[in-house]
């Protein structure tokens, strides 16, 4: 399976994915300023190893996105969970989590149902699709893997340490430790979604006869569904609450619902993939200059920070749509291109 890539070209995808992941997740969020771009060394075996696990795992499986999508959710739930323990610690690095996610706080589950929305969001879309998605576009056949037995292995290694350390390092500066229903309950709704992502086989619908949208439409929705998401932050006081879940909820089914309707257009393919991820990920690039000043970062620092990696994923951006136009260009050769120009004339 590994043979139509050499060796290097998979390695490079595979370390491209490793540090992207973090890059996206946490620096041009805002999590993390620019200067503390050495902690990758920390961030990147659980963030990293977590993307190139559940991108390996899904193509081995012969599987696509519907199963990224609920590993992508599971891995958001245990990093979130038993790694750092964000969603039940309510003074969470130093912020009042509690007050802050009070209004939809369940007592019985001991948590907030908004602040699982935001994990859910923040991990499944931005810390693992995202970069599989954008580092896939530089792969000539996306549906192989990249890695062998023993790199897989390694990965996995890798990921559990990272986690592990992360973990402890967590419980011993956060002082706080969830108790074993809350890691109990956790546990059992990462191994369901596990499950489904292997198990659960959505309608495959043939291809319609309609076309699909414009790259530059599905990337447009995008950006503009993801801003929606973030955009409640600009929400006067008075809001209730559980109507931001509600409309979280509505908005997660209207882009599910979309993408399924438009992947079954006639010539989706990588543009639109990358267009997905790419109005996406422009998203956290005006995100990060808002969020960074929230996180307590000098402005100077922040500032400069926000410019070099929003530069950063901009050049990435172009990037990719420069490798996907080149390769439709050898698919189509000059023979097609000079048909379309024709059929568009007439």
């Amino acid at each position: 399976m590994l043979h139509e890539l050499g060796p290097r070209h998979r390695l490079l995808l595979a370390a491209a994915l490793f540090l992207l992941a973090p890059l996206v997740g946490e620096f041009l969020l805002g999590n993390q300023p620019v200067t503390a771009l050495p902690s990758l060394v920390l961030l990147a075996p659980m963030y990293g190893g977590g993307a190139l696990l559940i991108r390996e795992a899904t193509r081995r499986a012969g599987r696509g996105w519907p199963t990224m999508i609920l590993l992508g959710a599971a891995y958001a739930l245990l990093e979130e969970g038993p790694i750092d323990q964000m969603l039940w610690n309510p003074h969470y690095g130093g912020f009042d989590m509690g007050l802050a996610y009070a209004g939809t706080h369940v007592p019985v589950l001991g948590v907030s149902v908004e602040m699982v929305q935001d994990v859910l969001s923040m991990h499944t879309v931005w810390s693992i699709c995202v970069p599989i998605a954008i580092v896939e576009t530089f792969s000539r056949d996306r549906t192989r893997p990249w890695l062998g037995p023993a790199g897989l292995g390694v990965t996995g290694v890798v990921f559990a340490a990272g986690s592990l350390f992360l973990a402890f390092a967590q419980a011993d500066s956060e002082h706080f430790m969830a108790s074993p229903a809350q890691f109990g309950g956790a546990a059992v709704v990462i191994g369901a979604l596990v499950a489904a992502a292997f198990t659960w086989r959505p309608h495959s619908a043939s291809a319609t006869g309609r076309t699909a949208p414009s790259s530059w439409v599905v990337g447009a929705t995008a950006f503009a569904a993801s801003s929606l998401y973030w955009g409640r932050e600009f929400l006067p006081d008075g809001v209730p609450a559980w109507g931001t879940v509600g409309a979280w909820c509505v908005l997660v089914a209207a882009v599910v619902a979309l993408c399924a309707y438009w992947s079954r257009g006639r010539g989706w393919g990588a543009r639109h993939r990358l267009a997905l991820a790419g109005g996406s990920l422009l998203t956290y690039v005006w995100v990060g200059f808002r969020h960074a000043r929230d996180m307590g970062v000098p402005y100077t620092t922040s500032l400069l920070g926000n410019v070099v990696l929003g530069v950063g994923a901009l050049v990435l951006l172009v990037g990719a749509a420069a490798v996907v136009r080149g390769r439709e260009s050898a698919h189509h050769g000059p023979g097609t291109r000079t048909a379309l120009i024709t059929a568009r004339n007439e």
